[in-house]
């Protein structure tokens, strides 16, 4: 079916409720730092409950590096409003320390500066900070202070019912939402440089995150202290990020869930001699890493999409796809906006979603050898080059520049964006991607360029217009104090938080090794 023969399917107020009831989530990362910029080394404030199991606040690597969580939502503004509550309470129990308000993280000292995040006594929570410290020992603690946004989609049962009955197939609905969520996922991985190029806010780093690190990056003109490449746009997702040697060759298949499952399983498995010599534990017994694979778990494998399903405490992620299927599908290629208070904003959301449906409803033929390594190079040169008119990407038939591209795909979402407005009665959709068009064809409207003309307009180094941005966000939140009734509320979350921790705690009945064999 095409992607218009689709579309028809779901016009009509009758129909609406397809396109309304799509549900989003939101899962943002921000490093706290001190008021000079540099890395907080205060333990997480207890006032914010347990990093183990609070539902709303979290830490992912390290111990400043807090994740907040909204409810998954049908509704776009109730999604940004329990953010901005998230953000309003946390700020009032920090002290004087900041939220950083970019990707890329600030002032670094060496590795062994940076505390790594701590969850309770459980074997549970101890099994979290050993991974912690496993990836330190693999990759660095550097990469691990990298922040950024994962963007949580799905669509209602019935939009998947109607698409399965226009097809004729004849499989569980289960199965057919995961295969078309697969097929949603290699569609955005062959897209996926467009959202690098009109969403990537992070063109410049701090000197201190390459020290000792080989790198493409030249001053920010005269200032040492900044780095960059002129037309970069998202750092964070090229190879000072979330990359690794060792993944390179790592080929994970996302044409099925059996083979993604397989793929991803032997990697699990896979020795990997440099982490063997890193070795299992130190002479005192305590855990350098959970194994010496080539990866410890399956958040290991570090990928721009994952498909999801919610996971029973203590089950593995890939269980749970096994057993139940894909529930969702997470993004992760979504830098920070300093632009805007909480890191994203309405419009961004639009877009994704409009770019999300695209790909879900899209023709998505399974992909082959030379377009998994098509892929890779287009993301690195959208992330050094993307903001280049003379950009050329890998395409099957040749090279073909970002520009013409990303143009022809940004037309043909407009369908789909014209669709979503008519499901919501508004002009919302559209206006969110004619902006994108505009970003499009005017390089300097991206938030990459934004930032940098701003820093060259201020006389700035990165570091300090991440600062400037950072205090007038604090400015921002702390004016605006959560109700009392927020106040009551997120108090209550992380005393309950508290609790479950302890009751997980004490029921503990295996060894650590026991628990870790087991799982």
């Amino acid at each position: 079916m095409s992607l218009q023969s689709k579309l028809s399917l779901l016009a009509g107020p009758e129909k609406s409720a397809l396109l309304t009831g799509i549900v989003r989530g939101i899962e943002k990362e921000s490093l706290r730092v001190d008021p000079t910029g540099h890395l907080a080394m205060t333990p997480h404030p207890r006032a914010l409950g347990s990093t183990l199991t609070h539902p709303s606040i979290t830490t992912d690597y390290s111990e400043a590096l807090l994740e907040f969580i909204t409810a998954p939502s049908a509704s776009i503004d109730r999604v940004l409003d329990e953010l901005d509550e998230i953000h309003r309470y946390t700020y009032q129990h920090i002290g004087e320390e900041l939220l950083w308000v970019s990707s890329m993280p600030c002032q670094l000292g060496d590795d062994s500066s940076i505390p790594v995040g701590k969850y309770g006594s459980s074997n549970l929570g101890k099994m979290k900070q050993i991974y912690r410290v496993g990836l330190g020992n693999r990759y660095g603690r550097l990469m691990q202070t990298i922040a950024g946004i994962h963007y949580n989609f799905s669509v209602p049962d019935q939009l998947w019912q109607e698409l399965q009955a226009a097809s004729g197939d004849k499989q569980s609905l289960q199965d057919f939402k995961t295969q078309g969520y697969f097929a949603t996922i290699r569609n955005f991985r062959r897209y996926s440089w467009l959202l690098l190029y009109l969403l990537g806010a992070a063109p410049a780093v701090c000197k201190s995150f390459v020290r000792g690190r080989k790198h493409q990056l030249q001053p920010v003109g005269d200032d040492s202290h900044s780095l960059y490449t002129p037309y970069a746009t998202s750092l964070r997702m090229g190879d000072l990020g979330y990359q690794s040697e060792a993944q390179s060759s790592l080929i994970v298949c996302y044409n099925d869930l059996d083979q993604y499952v397989r793929t991803l399983r032997s990697a699990l498995e896979q020795p990997y001699p440099p982490y063997d010599e890193i070795g299992l534990k130190d002479q005192q017994g305590n855990y350098k890493q959970l194994n010496t694979a080539l990866l410890q778990i399956e958040n290991e494998f570090y990928s721009s999409i994952r498909p999801k399903r919610t996971t029973e405490m203590g089950e593995t992620p890939i269980h749970a796809l096994q057993e139940r299927g894909v529930e969702y599908i997470e993004v992760r290629c979504i830098d920070l906006n300093p632009l805007v208070p909480s890191g994203i904003d309405a419009e961004t959301i639009r877009f994704l979603d409009t770019f999300l449906l695209f790909c879900l409803l899209q023709d998505s033929p399974d992909t082959n050898n030379e377009e998994y390594a098509r892929i890779p190079e287009n993301n690195l040169r959208t992330v050094y080059q993307g903001r280049d008119p003379s950009l050329m990407l890998v395409h099957a038939d040749g090279e073909r520049s970002l520009r013409d591209w990303g143009g022809s795909l940004l037309e043909a979402m407009g369908p789909v964006a014209d669709q979503l407005d008519a499901a919501h009665q508004s002009k919302d959709y559209s206006a969110a991607l004619n902006i994108m068009k505009l970003r499009h064809t005017d390089a300097s409207a991206t938030p990459a360029a934004t930032l940098l003309r701003e820093m060259e307009e201020n006389g700035e180094t990165y570091y300090r217009m991440a600062m400037r941005k950072a205090y007038e966000q604090r400015e921002h939140f702390c004016t605006r104090p959560p109700s009392p009734e927020t106040q009551a509320k997120y108090a209550q979350l992380a005393e309950q938080s508290m609790e479950l921790m302890a009751e997980i705690e004490a029921s503990d009945t295996l060894s650590f090794d026991e628990f870790l064999a087991q799982y």
